[in-house]
């Protein structure tokens, strides 16, 4: 058996109303996020090979880039090869790199590569205008159903989506997919045990194990954004603070309040004002304000205070 190392990467821009996710379609119509073959006499280093590759696949220049994950369970290849040129009994070891931009760029036409809303993927985590109704109509019954007269199933699904009187965990995108795979209600599940697809399709499935790698990003920049101040990777150099608090929102899928997010802004001293105003949205003219990248040497590793909307 020969092993490969493959490079994948999640790469995440805010469009001002959704994050999304860059993905190309693979042969026979399943998404799949960017994905390059490793080669030791090439490439002298993993994010070198990666960002070359990626450029190459999609006209894309990757800028901030952090090593998320490695995957290399056994049998975790679905049967649509994640590298289409790996032989037959080839253990392909997956590393994941989380990337973020600014901006969703226009890619060139010549590239096949796309922008996509990564809750098309994962309906049930946008929470920004209340509970899913996806959770109580479909996702609640159907756990039940495979949970009964299972008191451990049926306690991770109250826990992993918030049932029961349980707190939602906003950082638990993961186990609330694995859970999903478990139970069958997701097409990777059908397709990878060559069984029916499900009746309902829960979010837009990927091709091999990538939906499974999109859910360790989201749930890991999700964490992230509360320590470090990893939220500014994704703004422009001048922005509103209307801006930067509907970027959290939209990463972690909720709504935050207005005033206690600002008061936790200031205590960062991450933010100056320009003097510069903003007003081509037609409504009251906003600062621009920049970030301080000098103040991250001030005050350590600390990120962005992520006060939730009671209701």
């Amino acid at each position: 058996m020969s092993l490969l190392i493959g490079l994948s990467v999640v790469i995440v821009a805010y469009d001002g109303e959704k994050p999304r996710v860059l993905t190309s379609r693979r042969e026979g119509g399943l998404l799949a996020l960017p994905f390059g073959a490793f080669d030791p006499s090439e490439h002298r280093t993993f994010e070198l090979a990666l960002r070359g590759w990626v450029k190459e696949q999609t006209g894309f220049q990757l800028g901030y880039v952090e090593q998320l994950y490695t995957f290399g369970d056994r049998d975790r290849e679905s049967p649509e090869a994640t590298l289409l040129d790996a032989p037959q009994d080839a253990r392909v070891v997956s590393v994941g790199y989380l990337a973020l931009t600014p901006e969703a760029e226009r890619l060139p036409e010549a590239f096949e590569a796309r922008w996509r809303g990564w809750y098309r993927h994962f309906p049930w985590e946008d929470r920004r205008a209340g509970r899913p109704g996806i959770i109580d109509e479909v996702i609640s019954p159907k756990l039940s159903t495979w949970a009964a007269g299972n008191p451990d199933r049926l306690s991770r699904a109250e826990s992993a989506f918030g049932l029961s009187g349980n707190d939602w965990p906003d950082e638990a995108v993961l186990e609330r997919y694995e859970l999903l795979y478990e139970a069958g209600l997701v097409a990777e599940c059908a397709r990878d045990q060559g069984l029916p697809l499900p009746e309902v399709q829960l979010g837009d499935p990927m091709a091999s194990d990538h939906r499974r790698i999109l859910a360790t990003a989201m749930g890991r920049l999700r964490s992230k954004i509360k320590y470090r101040p990893v939220a500014f990777e994704l703004m422009p150099e001048r922005f509103t603070l209307t801006a930067l608090q509907s970027t959290v929102e939209a990463i972690l899928g909720q709504k935050l309040h207005k005033q206690n997010f600002r008061r936790a802004l200031d205590r960062t001293g991450f933010v100056e004002g320009t003097g510069e105003m903003e007003s081509s949205t037609g409504g009251r003219p906003a600062e621009l304000f920049r970030f301080k990248r000098e103040a991250l040497r001030k005050t350590g590793a600390r990120g962005l205070t992520a006060p939730l909307l009671k209701g």
